[in-house]
């Protein structure tokens, strides 16, 4: 079977860098056709440079596209007291050679669908901007969508606000528009990404091969799990973003149901809020595939794996 083709849409972060690698470090199952960057954790400036710094650390070439640098609506949240002044601190990772792609990151979207119909994967792991944009922009291409797989939003509670995951709280009018397009949908929420922990073990096993890859990995988990290990008494951070490549990969090590999905972009407590109508007690067709349920040993093993590859 070929490899499935994915563009990754991101706004590294420590999580998607791990992310990124993780599906670079799998040529057999995922083509990456492209990596678009999305003012998120920090702003679009320093989430382009960080894309290009990661495919460079993996050793591969991949057009990075550089996107959208703001939100559809709302005024920018970014979360450098989690990730650091720079997204992606504790490795030092040179400046990259790589250039920045040509086309801005809506267009690079809606080339590659147009040009793949029905075979393209969108995995976007931060705000929604750029498919959303790229939507509105182009509508036919929601008909060539082949899967969206996201990292956002929660059943329960949220991690930036007591109602909200922070991709989706950052931009939820981009997110109202891609959960309302039409096009299969799955969401790896923080219910899912919270069972998968990078605790001390499960760092110095990734680090374990001293590559030039693990010692950059093992220092941003490091400086990634500071926040989580002193503020939230966690014993490792949650590994967010790799679970939608890892659900690519081994979609086994997953579960969740069908579900009816709303975002909310208007409530003056809720804003951003996914609500999950997870017992079917609305009247709303189910929209979504809502994972809930992860193997977290099978993940860091696939991890683990992987990484080491590089």
């Amino acid at each position: 079977m070929p490899p499935r083709p994915i563009i990754i849409d991101c706004d590294p972060g420590q999580d998607d860098a791990l992310a990124i690698l993780l599906a670079l470090a799998s040529p057999e199952e995922l083509e990456v056709l492209a990596i678009t960057a999305v003012a998120g954790n920090v702003p679009l400036a320093l989430t382009e440079k960080n894309a290009r710094k990661i495919v460079e650390l993996a050793g591969r070439r991949v057009p990075v596209h550089a996107g959208c640098d703001r939100p559809l609506r709302r005024d920018m949240v970014t979360a450098e007291y989690i990730h650091g002044r720079t997204g992606l601190d504790g490795a030092e990772l040179p400046e990259p050679s790589l250039p920045l792609a040509d086309a801005h990151a809506v267009d690079a979207i809606v080339v590659s669908l147009r040009a793949r119909p029905g075979a393209v994967t969108l995995c976007p792991l931060g705000p929604l901007t750029n498919i959303a944009m790229a939507i509105q922009k182009a509508p036919d291409i929601v008909g060539h969508i082949r899967e969206i797989v996201l990292m956002g939003g929660a059943i329960g509670e949220g991690n930036i606000t007591p109602a909200a995951e922070f991709n989706i709280y950052a931009d939820p009018h981009a997110a109202e528009i891609v959960f309302e397009a039409g096009v299969k949908l799955t969401m790896l929420g923080l219910d899912v990404t919270h069972q998968v922990l990078a605790t001390p073990e499960r760092v110095r096993a990734i680090a374990a091969t001293d590559s030039r890859v693990s010692r950059a990995v093992g220092g941003l988990l490091e400086f990634y799990n500071i926040y989580d290990q002193t503020r939230r008494k966690r014993p490792g951070a949650p590994m967010h973003d790799p679970c939608v490549i890892a659900y690519l990969l081994r979609p086994e090590l997953f579960a969740g149901r069908d579900c009816h999905v709303v975002v909310e972009t208007k409530g003056r407590h809720t804003l951003g809020r996914t609500v999950v109508d997870w017992s079917g007690r609305g009247r709303g067709v189910p929209n979504a595939t809502v994972i809930d349920r992860v193997d977290a040993d099978g993940f860091f093993a696939l991890l683990t794996e992987r990484l080491a590859r590089l």
